[in-house]
């Protein structure tokens, strides 16, 4: 069962599985049914403005499940601006919030002359100045810098695009007792060649045009030829669980038994109602509804 529950500290439960999905795919409807279907944490992502509205409707429109951007960049919302939101959330809707951060793509404009490592942790120390307290705030994290400024900065760490061998190796690096909480894309389709091409089409655009996922890939033995093309049937495999229900659910599974914590699930394809899905999935994984 996913129960979500907030202790004293204000340190949010996950549940062992979530929901990520892009933030204007969230109606507060759609949290709802998520959180009834058992889920512990849902995570809106594309990057949402600094006044992080759309979250906080989310969070209105729930009872208890916890939400954390997966992810707001530091590029695009400036972090005094965003310390305020958190604590407007935080006074409204105390212990439901994560804050989860992350550095973008030097491919796409806006980012700056600044270094992206030395942006984050300027960015961490203005977060710190102003109050958001490390136990409520995780990062984007794929290669071990990023993974141990996490452990050190942050309640821990949520990569993006990962199969359960990066989960293994992230949890190495992070050690005990730090958040481990990887996002994996699904397709509920027992027709490989159909499901392949829906995955194929959610990893290649743009993740495999971006630098810092290939270099990622490529450290998880992906060589730069199956990154080509669309991605081999091999990466796509591995990134984007297929299958019927129990299949993909000992995918996630596989998460958890290489350290994860909890697994963000991405349903695809992005458009379309992702509950029938996420319903199977939630009778698959044994969770509970409320």
């Amino acid at each position: 069962m996913a129960e979500v529950t907030h202790d004293t500290e204000g340190t949010p439960s996950y549940g062992k599985f979530g929901v990520w999905r892009h933030a204007l795919g969230l109606k507060p409807e759609v949290g709802a049914e998520i959180e009834r279907l058992g889920y512990g944490a849902i995570w809106p992502g594309g990057s949402p403005p600094a006044d992080l509205q759309i979250i906080e409707d989310l969070i209105a429109g729930t009872e208890k499940i916890t939400v954390a951007t997966g992810i707001v960049n530091i590029f695009s919302a400036p972090a005094d601006e965003i310390a305020k939101s958190y604590h407007r959330i935080e006074s409204r809707h105390p212990g439901r919030f994560v804050l989860g951060i992350g550095v973008g793509h030097p491919e796409v404009p806006g980012m700056g002359a600044e270094k992206p490592y030395e942006a984050l942790v300027r960015y961490l120390d203005v977060l710190d100045d102003a109050g958001v307290p490390k136990q409520r705030r995780v990062l984007a994290a794929l290669g071990p810098k990023v993974l141990k400024l996490a452990a050190e900065r942050s309640a821990g760490a949520h990569p993006y695009l990962t199969p359960p061998e990066h989960t293994r190796q992230a949890r190495e690096v992070l050690g005990t007792g730090v958040l481990l909480a990887p996002e994996h894309k699904v397709v509920l389709s027992t027709d490989t060649d159909a499901a392949r091409a829906v995955g194929r089409e959610a990893v290649e655009n743009p993740y495999l045009h971006l630098r810092n996922y290939r270099r990622n890939l490529e450290r998880l033995g992906f060589p730069t030829a199956e990154l080509e093309g669309g991605g081999s049937d091999r990466l796509i495999d591995a990134l984007v669980a297929h299958g019927d229900a129990q299949t993909v659910a000992s995918r996630l599974i596989a998460h958890l038994d290489a350290g994860a914590d909890h697994v963000a699930v991405q349903v695809l394809p992005m458009a379309g109602d992702p509950i029938p899905a996420l319903r199977e999935l939630a009778t698959a994984l044994e969770l509970a509804t409320i």
